[in-house]
């Protein structure tokens, strides 16, 4: 290394970026930096892009020239490219983001197919190709939420909080555009063909390139973090999670069919005790089955905003997994409403508000979601309780049913 020392590197590594980012050719800063990028790591140019962020660069503009990053770091991570078992967690997410380019490169094939068309009429077979390519898109979900609700929490766990915010903010966008994508594809009779086939061009190329770009960052720069700092036994749990989560159609059969064991969890303390309520007393387990068996999502925040709860209920509304306890609640939710969140638990932190509730469309379902303070027997603030339900068939309950017209 010639004398350089870790700090050396550090220093020359943010001032690398800081030149990426007011315009320096990529090629004119690998030239400069030649002997600062041998052996540089994904972690620390994650760690670098996070201290930049802190001194003020916004998240957005790292985004946009992330892939200015990787022309300048590329050469140098796929020397250190780290093999993985392709049952791992990086290993199936791996493989799914190798079938999602080939669905990607099928809907642009697609959709320069219809470009060379006349009319609508003359591309039915490829309109029900395209249908299928959606459904594909719309089931990486399943991706995006494994990704969100389990690796990303581990890794703010061991420090690494901003390249995860990123890769989020970009799930939001692909979201945002296969959204587009169903809409044209539902309306294409309700437009002008011309119309049509500039809009599925503009959206292929879109997703197509904003996916490849996502892809390239959290091959190269997320997935080998994750690699170098995520235990072995928190893999074991994050496996855990993710098969409780689900795969996507795509995701090869091979490798989950062999579910994961749950990882041997610590003896419970109070296993046989009992807890005395001032109106009753219960078993820890009587206490847990009555919280799963309520029709509702219940989460609880402690006073710190730090998750500390969740029930499990036969069908949850929105996807939670044991990563998210122990972490920041302003984590769980996208960048966008986090001021939102802040202003709600800041009012109910001061006595000023007692409940926030909001209620949206998901799918064809009506949902109903409450936060409530949490106090104690004094008024003093212990936490917020958030409650989400289903109401769709709630609200077309009308006239009576009592107690007498039930039948067994």
């Amino acid at each position: 290394m010639g004398g350089v020392t870790e700090e050396d590197r550090k220093k020359a590594l943010k001032e690398i970026l800081k030149q990426l980012h007011e315009g320096v050719p990529p090629e004119h800063v690998k030239e400069r930096f030649r002997q600062f990028l041998e052996g540089v790591s994904s972690l620390e140019i994650a760690k670098v892009e996070q201290e930049l962020i802190r001194e003020g660069i916004s998240r957005e503009e790292i985004q946009r020239l992330c892939d200015v990053h990787l022309a300048v770091f590329r050469e140098q991570l796929e020397k250190q490219r780290l093999e993985v078992a392709p049952t791992s967690p990086i290993g199936i997410l791996l493989e799914e983001h190798r079938v999602l380019q080939q669905i990607t490169q099928k809907l642009g094939f697609l959709a320069e197919k219809v470009q060379s068309a006349e009319n609508l009429e003359a591309v039915k077979e490829e309109l029900a190709q395209l249908g299928h390519v959606l459904e594909e898109l719309l089931d990486a979900e399943k991706h995006y939420l494994r990704e969100e609700n389990v690796l990303f929490p581990v890794l703010e766990r061991h420090g690494i909080t901003e390249p995860p915010a990123i890769m989020w903010m970009e799930h939001n966008q692909l979201r945002e555009k296969k959204k587009q994508l169903k809409g044209l594809l539902e309306n294409a009779s309700n437009m002008s063909f011309q119309d049509f086939k500039r809009r599925l061009g503009e959206l292929a190329s879109a997703i197509k390139n904003t996916l490849n770009s996502h892809i390239l960052k959290e091959n190269n720069i997320l997935f080998p973090s994750a690699q170098r700092v995520v235990t072995e036994q928190e893999w074991a749990e994050v496996r855990a999670d993710f098969d409780e989560i689900g795969y996507c159609c795509f995701t090869p059969t091979n490798l989950i069919e062999k579910m994961a064991e749950k990882p041997a969890v610590e003896a419970k303390a109070m296993a046989e005790g009992l807890l005395h309520f001032e109106t009753g007393t219960l078993m820890k387990e009587e206490v847990e089955a009555i919280l799963n068996t309520l029709p509702v999502d219940i989460t609880f925040v402690d006073k710190d905003d730090t998750v500390k709860f969740f029930n499990k209920p036969e069908k949850r509304i929105f996807v939670r997994t044991k990563a998210i306890l122990g972490r920041k609640v302003q984590l769980c939710h996208p960048e966008k409403s986090i001021h939102v969140v802040n202003r709600i638990l800041e009012a109910f932190r001061r006595g000023e508000k007692d409940v926030a509730e909001f209620w949206i469309r998901k799918g064809d379902r009506l949902i109903h979601i409450r936060y409530f303070a949490v106090r104690d027997k004094e008024g003093k603030y212990m936490g917020t309780m958030e409650v989400t339900q289903d109401i769709t068939d709630l609200k077309k309950i009308e006239g009576e049913k009592r107690l007498l017209d039930w039948e067994g």
